[in-house]
C-alpha cells in the first residue's frame, strides 16, 4: 500500500517556512484519506507487509503535528480534512491527555485534574493520532511538577517545552522516516496500547513483573508500576524509587527502550 511521501513533503515545507500549501495537499485528497482510514479500526491490518508504508506515513504526519504545535500554529483544521476528529475531554485520561504543565496541589493525594486544555487531541476512528495537551493540578503522589511535565516524552519527535525520545532520532536524513507510528486504539472492549511494534526487541513480553530478565538494566530498576505508567503516559510521572541507583548511569532516561512494551 503505497501512500507516497506526502507527509514528509509537508513537514519539510513547514520546516522551511513555506506553509501548508505543499503539492500533496491538492493531490487526490480523497484517495489519501481512504488510505489513512485503513488504520482507523482495531484489526490486524498492520501485519501485512504491504502496509508498512502506512505506518511510516502516520509517523510522518505525527511529525507535522509536532511541528505545528511547537510553532504555535493551529492544526486541527488540517487534520480534519484527512478524516480526523478533534477532542478535548473533561476528565484526565492518560490515553487521551498529555500533561503539559503541573500545578502542585497542597494535598499529595489529590488526583490529577485538568485545569486548561492547551491543544485538542485527534482521533482517526478508533486510532489515537495525537493526545490533547493539558495543564493539570495534582498531588505529588500522582504527578510531580518538574517530572510529569518535564521528563523525556517517549514516542514523540519534538516538543518545545521538554526533551523527547523517539526511534527516529539519531538516524540519517532518509532512514529516520522509516519509523513506525505507535498504534493505540480505544475499542468497545478496552484500550489496546502499542499494538503494532514489528520489532519485539529480543522477544520482550508484556510488562510482566515475573519476567524482568527481558528488560534492560535501567528498565529493571523501574518498578512494575512505573513501567506501566511510562507506557500509558509516555513519560515518568514522579521521581523513580530507584533514583539513586539510576543516577549512576548518566542519561539513563534516553537509554530506556520502552518501544516494544505491552500491557498484559
Amino acid at each position: 500500500m503505497d501512500v507516497g511521501v506526502g507527509a514528509r513533503e509537508l513537514y519539510e515545507s513547514l520546516a522551511e517556512g513555506k506553509g501548508t500549501s505543499a503539492p500533496w495537499l491538492g493531490r487526490d485528497d480523497s484517495g489519501y484519506r481512504d488510505r489513512l482510514a485503513t488504520a482507523a479500526e482495531y484489526r490486524p491490518w498492520w501485519t501485512a507487509p504491504e502496509v508498512q508504508a502506512l505506518l511510516w506515513e502516520l509517523h510522518a504526519l505525527s511529525r507535522v503535528s509536532d511541528l505545528l504545535l511547537d510553532s504555535g500554529r493551529e492544526y486541527p483544521g488540517l487534520f480534519a480534512t484527512l478524516g480526523m476528529t478533534p477532542f478535548t475531554g473533561d476528565t484526565f485520561d492518560p490515553f487521551l491527555h498529555e500533561i503539559v504543565e503541573v500545578e502542585q496541589a497542597d494535598d499529595p493525594r489529590a488526583p490529577i485534574e485538568i485545569t486548561e486544555v492547551a491543544w485538542p487531541g485527534l482521533m482517526l476512528g478508533q486510532l489515537l493520532f495525537n493526545r490533547a495537551g493539558v495543564r493539570v493540578r495534582a498531588g505529588a503522589d500522582h504527578a510531580r511538577r518538574g517530572v510529569a511535565d518535564r521528563s523525556p516524552l517517549y514516542w514523540t519527535f519534538r516538543r518545545r517545552h521538554r526533551p523527547t525520545v523517539d526511534l527516529s532520532h539519531g538516524w540519517g536524513h532518509n532512514s529516520q522516516w522509516r519509523t513506525d507510528f505507535r498504534l493505540d486504539y480505544r475499542t468497545p472492549d478496552g484500550d489496546r496500547l502499542n499494538v503494532a511494534e514489528h520489532d519485539p526487541i529480543d522477544g520482550r513480553p508484556d510488562l510482566d513483573p515475573d519476567h524482568p530478565a527481558n528488560l534492560g538494566p535501567e528498565e529493571r530498576l523501574l518498578t512494575p508500576g512505573e513501567r506501566r505508567e511510562l507506557l500509558r503516559h509516555r513519560c515518568l510521572l514522579r521521581v523513580p524509587q530507584a533514583a539513586d541507583a539510576l543516577a549512576g548511569t548518566p542519561g539513563w532516561e534516553r537509554d530506556l527502550m520502552p518501544f516494544g512494551w505491552r500491557l498484559p
